[in-house]
């Protein structure tokens, strides 16, 4: 991966690796742990427990990575952006075959969405990269439902960030550029 402008490459791409990681994790363990008779009266895909929808979805954001491309400086700083700032978008780009994508402000799309109409989009979109679409869409619904609840709760905040920028333009704000380097052609057997 090569990185376009950062203040320290190295320490960026750590924090990338364990964002990563943090995703994968997850969005492959949030299994909630009930007993056999709880089970049968709650909907039968896995999802988080708590004490509300709203920080059953905080839960989602902090686990799931949101903050990590959602918030501005999150990862810079070592999450230690207030909570009051978080989701609103980022102007650092994204950059690779597909052109170059922007984190959008979750805080606003959200106001300009019905809970169902969000609902569907996290379980069928596949949209530009590098958002994880293909992990996001197995999302459960109740859980969806929760980080729609949460993201709507923090109230709007911020502006709309960048539009997608076409892959044979180039784009005027900083970006990590995505390209794999030192891949080696399969060999046939």
């Amino acid at each position: 991966m090569t990185i376009k402008r950062p203040r320290n490459p190295r320490t960026i791409y750590k924090r990338l690796s364990l964002s990563a990681l943090g995703t994968v994790i997850a969005l492959t363990a949030c299994q909630s742990q009930t007993s056999e008779s709880t089970k049968q009266t709650l909907d039968a895909e896995p999802h988080i427990q708590a004490s509300t929808p709203v920080e059953a979805g905080r839960y989602i954001v902090i686990l799931g990575g949101c903050n990590d491309c959602h918030t501005d400086g999150y990862m810079a700083t070592e999450g230690q952006v207030p909570e009051e700032d978080w989701l609103t978008g980022s102007s650092l780009g994204w950059r690779g075959p597909w052109g170059t994508t922007y984190p959008p402000n979750l805080r606003l799309r959200v106001q300009e969405m019905e809970e169902d109409v969000f609902v569907e989009m996290l379980h069928t979109r596949t949209a530009l990269p590098p958002m994880p679409w293909m992990n996001v869409n197995q999302m459960s619904e109740q859980d969806a439902r929760a980080l729609y609840r949460y993201i709507k709760s923090l109230g709007p905040r911020g502006e709309h960030k960048p539009a997608a920028v076409a892959p044979e333009d180039e784009p005027t704000t900083p970006y990590f550029l995505l390209v794999p380097q030192n891949i080696e052609p399969p060999q046939d057997e």
